[in-house]
């Protein structure tokens, strides 16, 4: 997204008010209970030693899997009618502070995509997948809540820095999985074909707005980085226990050691109308400033203001107020290429328990914990508790709730349809709410697997 005048504005005049980086319908209705009970195609991303327990099984076909979620951590149908209307300043700091509770950190937009084509088969312990994943983030500061409320000390700057990230990556995996007599570990071996990636660097950017007694002053730098084509390497690490009482433990590492070199050569590149519609992009051959963007450039964005008065911006024209300068960064090599940045992908810890209380009802609980805040994975623990209910063997049905504290909540439900060779599931989740008016987004998620005419019930009974 450019930084347009129409942003700059709304910061000065308006106040505003994740995850797992892969998901299926499985996963999004057990609020992401998922690390003991994945099968199949979908034990990649989440635990691959559970293609350990897949060897008496047939073969599992990925036809499709498509997901799509969004959200954010403010707006729903309750705080609209909550807040509406309200005169915050009669109510003193206990109206503020209800804002506050809920936009402590700024606020925040984020989007999920998981699109699983015709190319993902699981057999035995092996699988063979591909997934196309699609992530953004765009976070405004709390620094503009703050001036929209409390208005602004003298003197004092304000931090009014946004950031936003997106980026398009398939990720093409090789996974398999290793029994022993107590448990099962498993190994995914990944290569990620970097797409497209546009972003600002949070290092190298800053705005800060200060205001005097009769006037203000802004000055803001951005740097925005983008990508278009790149590769990486990952690995997903698992282990989980055989069945004991009913009772597994599972555990995994998803995407260890990570990254994605952008601005190099990739296997699979995007078509140049689908680069061009994308939102963020400044494409090649724009101008921007006085030059020419050209691939992988670094763009610099700067704007400056002095002694800004209110008659000033009712009469004066933009250009004779603040003061634009874009221009390019070339960092380039020796031999005038490119020179590419590398960038670290999106690492999950998961840790897992199921118990099958009985052959119709099973029970599943994970921790989950992210290494970074960005790309749609929180840093801090998660807690998702699942029911799957069997009882009407083609129609299983199943419930989710996962809690991570202000930022993350999600209500997950969905059921499906296997019979003989067909493994229709779907879902829908509330984001960051429980209800339908508490929601501050919505996930919906479904795919379609083929296996045999016989299903894919065990051969023999499960290992205790």
């Amino acid at each position: 997204m450019r930084i347009t005048r129409i942003t700059l504005l709304l910061f000065l005049i308006q106040a505003f008010g994740l995850g797992q980086i892969k998901r299926d319908p499985v996963m999004v209705s057990l609020g992401g209970a998922y690390t003991t009970l994945a099968d199949g195609v979908h034990a990649v991303g989440v635990n691959p030693a559970n293609l350990a327990f897949q060897h008496d099984k047939p073969f599992m076909w990925q036809l499709a899997t498509v997901n799509f979620g969004i959200g954010n951590n403010f707006f729903s149908l309750e705080n609209l009618t909550e807040f509406s209307g309200k005169d915050l300043e009669s109510q003193g700091k206990k109206g503020k502070n209800q804002l506050y509770d809920q936009l402590r950190d700024g606020f925040r937009i984020f989007g999920d995509a998981h699109v699983a084509p015709l190319l993902s088969y699981a057999s035995g312990n092996m699988a063979i997948t591909n997934d196309l994943v699609g992530v953004f983030d765009l976070v405004l500061p709390e620094g503009l809540v703050q001036l929209l409320l409390e208005g602004n000390e003298v003197g004092v700057p304000i931090d009014l820095e946004y950031n936003r990230e997106s980026m398009l990556v398939s990720e093409h995996a090789f996974s398999f999985a290793v029994p022993t007599k107590f448990f099962s570990w498993g190994v995914s071996l990944k290569y990620l074909n970097g797409l497209v990636y546009t972003g600002i660097d949070p290092d190298s950017s800053f705005t800060e707005f200060t205001t005097e007694p009769t006037n203000f002053n802004l000055r803001a730098r951005y740097f925005l980085r983008q990508g278009i084509g790149g590769s990486g390497v990952a690995m997903d690490l698992g282990l989980i226990s055989k069945e004991f009482n009913g009772m597994r433990l599972g555990f995994s590492l998803i995407n260890a050691f990570g990254t994605i070199k952008w601005n190099g050569p990739s296997a699979f590149q995007v078509p140049e109308l689908l680069i061009n519609s994308l939102p963020g992009i400044v494409q090649e051959g724009d101008e921007w400033g006085a030059s020419v963007v050209s691939k992988g450039d670094g763009l610099i964005y700067e704007i400056e203001a002095d002694s800004i008065t209110m008659n000033k911006l009712s009469n004066g024209q933009w250009s004779d107020l603040f003061k634009e300068k874009k221009y390019i960064v070339k960092d380039t090599l020796e031999n005038g290429q490119q020179r590419k940045f590398k960038m670290r992908y999106p690492g999950l810890l998961r840790i897992g328990v199921s118990k099958r209380l009985d052959q119709d009802l099973i029970i599943a609980s994970d921790l989950v914990a992210g290494f970074d805040d960005r790309f749609g994975v929180h840093q801090g623990w998660k807690l998702s508790t699942g029911l799957q209910f069997n009882r009407f063997k083609a129609f299983p049905l199943r419930l989710g709730y996962m809690y991570g504290g202000r930022f993350v909540k999600e209500l997950g439900f969905g059921g499906g349809f296997h019979a003989g060779p067909i493994i229709y599931d779907f879902a829908l989740s509330f984001r960051n709410g429980t209800w339908i008016h508490s929601m501050k987004g919505v996930s919906f998620s479904f795919g379609v697997a083929i296996t045999s005419f016989k299903g894919r019930k065990d051969k023999a009974p499960p290992s205790q």
